[in-house]
């Protein structure tokens, strides 16, 4: 026998290194996530696209309202003016000539992905213009124009407490009202400055959710100006 095979099965082959575990698989995104990764993409561009252009740094809320009342041209929801014949009535018989403007409750729910994403690029919370108290109250004028133009009331919906009784068995549950679904919205969105020499076009979707009241959502804003 070779003597450096002999050698080799008495010291015995080195074994093979284990093989790496299997890449992690990243989890998508949520729903939520999405939206709110969309919703500050558009508002970005929105900033560059403005005539003249506006830095993140220098954003305030007054420009926060600016861009919540161009998003109104997108709008699906109906709003009445005082003067029309329909105002105040939640299901017109017929049409009417009155503008097309964002749900109050989409507004909400932007201010709130948007809050949350700016603290989340580095912006500090006092410096938040998204939380600033003109915005608040900018969505609360929004909110009780809009219920008295369309007729429907926005009351906060209390939950009730189901009380059990003795003879109620440890493993029946407790059935949990559900918010309403909501339903998505897109629209192109574009952008026109304010000279009449350039015009900018922003060709990303913007998408909002259209649910109304109390429904489920991102962290509402327009409980957060006192």
């Amino acid at each position: 026998m070779d003597p450096d095979r002999a050698a080799s099965s008495v010291a015995g082959d080195p074994s093979p290194p284990p093989p790496p575990p299997p890449p992690q698989q990243q989890q998508p995104p949520s729903r939520y996530e999405s939206q709110k990764r969309r919703d500050w993409n558009t508002f970005l561009q929105y900033l560059r696209s403005h005539r003249p252009p506006l830095s993140l740094a220098g954003c305030s809320g007054a420009h926060v309202i600016e861009f919540l009342k161009y998003l109104d041209q997108f709008g699906k929801t109906k709003v009445h003016a005082p003067g029309c014949t329909f105002f105040g009535h939640p299901n017109p018989p017929a049409p009417c000539v009155c503008p097309l403007k964002q749900a109050w409750g989409s507004l909400d729910a932007l201010i709130g992905r948007l809050r949350a994403a700016y603290e989340e690029n580095d912006g500090h919370q006092d410096s938040n213009p998204f939380g600033a108290r003109a915005v608040g109250v900018y969505l609360r004028q929004v909110k009780e124009n809009q219920a008295k133009a369309r007729g429907i009331p926005y009351e906060k919906k209390k939950k009730k407490r189901k009380r059990f009784q003795d003879t109620e068995t440890p493993n029946e549950g407790r059935s949990v009202g559900g918010a309403g679904a909501e339903a998505s919205l897109s629209a192109g969105v574009a952008v026109s400055g304010a000279s009449a020499t350039s015009t900018s076009t922003v060709a990303e979707a913007f998408s909002t959710s259209t649910a109304v009241g109390d429904g489920s959502r991102a962290p509402s804003a327009g409980s957060s100006a006192p």
